[in-house]
Parts: structure tokens; sequence; C-alpha cells
């Protein structure tokens, strides 16, 4: 009985990388799960088994490479830790998930995607969106003790990561302009938390 299961997980890890790599070398549209499969060396139906669908596929894609990072950020508030130093590990985390290839290729395909076919990709960009939620609830806990002025605290998650987006995101993703070395990230990062703590601290 154990056997069958890590050739099951096998074959799924075969699928998710097969999967990154024709994502990455050929879009959403045109990839195709037949593909996938010939790429993984596994049958198409070994392919639907894991999946359901292609959206599926792509969504638990992007889902685990946000996961690898979201492991090294996800900081509990803590009531007795300077609030800067708490958030700027959470932020300085979310930058070097920009930097990573895998995610920012794959994220040009979702965008594409969803321009393409904005119904089909709202799966996609909802379960991304989901990956947010870390900043959000540390600002919700933290105004709950009373050290961040009270305010719609998904407003300024938004805001704050949309400081780090304008720099470390969009550009890339756009214009095709360089990841952000180790010096740029820490200078954007420091001047969202001053905009932020300005804004925001008691």
């Amino acid at each position: 009985m154990t056997a069958p299961t890590r050739l099951t997980d096998r074959k799924r890890e075969a699928i998710i990388l097969a999967a990154i790599s024709e994502f990455r070398a050929n879009g959403f549209e045109v990839t195709s799960m037949d593909k996938i499969a010939a790429t993984a060396g596994v049958s198409k139906r070994t392919v639907y088994n894991h999946f359901p669908s292609k959206e599926e596929l792509f969504a638990e894609i992007l889902n685990q490479l946000w996961a690898r990072i979201s492991t090294e950020q996800a900081v509990s508030y803590q009531p007795d830790q300077p609030l800067r130093e708490q958030l700027r590990t959470m932020l300085l985390a979310k930058l070097q998930m920009m930097a990573d290839d895998n995610f920012m290729d794959l994220a040009r395909v979702a965008i594409a995607a969803a321009i393409h076919s904005p119904e089909r990709a709202q799966n996609m960009v909802a379960r991304m969106g989901e990956r947010e939620e870390s900043v959000t609830g540390w600002i919700r806990a933290a105004q709950a003790d009373g050290r961040l002025k009270p305010a719609d605290p998904e407003f300024a998650a938004h805001q704050v990561q949309g400081l780090l987006k304008s720099f470390a995101f969009w550009p890339q993703i756009s214009m095709g302009q360089p990841s952000l070395d180790s010096t740029m990230q820490n200078a954007v990062v420091d001047s969202a938390l001053d905009m932020f703590l300005a804004c925001y601290q008691l």
C-alpha cells in the first residue's frame, strides 16, 4: 500500500514540473493537458486524476510557489515587538517572492490568461489573492492591540503591498525590467514602512 502512494506522489510532482515548463514556455491558452501529460511521461487520464482542469493545475502551481515563500514570511503579530521590524519581515519576504523567476513567469501567464478570458481566470486570481491575507491579519491584530489607527485593514494592506508592487512587480511584468537586487529591496521596504507607519501608527 505504501509503494503506490509514493508512485502517485512522484507522478503528481512530475505533472506539476511538466506543467510549469509548458506554461512558462507556451502560455496558458496554448498549453494543453495532452502536452503536459506527454512532457510528464504519464497518461492524460493520470493528469486528470490529479487535476480536474487546466485551471486547477495552474492554480495549484501558483499556490505551491507562493506557499514555499509564505512559510518564510508567516509572522504572527507580537504585542511586545516593534511594529516596524515585524512588518519589515513580511514585506521583505514578499519582495523575495517577486524576485523568484518561476513565480514571475507564471504570474505573467496568469495575467495574460485573465486578459483573454476573465471568467475562466477568476478562480486563479481569487486563490492568488488569498495569499495576500497575512498582512491584512497582522494589521487587524495590531489595530485590536491599539497600536495602529482604526482603519479598513484590507485597504491598508493593499496600500502597503501596492507600494512594493509598483517597484518590484508591475515594472517587471509589463516592461521586462530586472528583479530588484537586495540593496534596492531594502530601500523599497524601508520607504514603504516609513509611509505606512506615518499614516497608521498611533
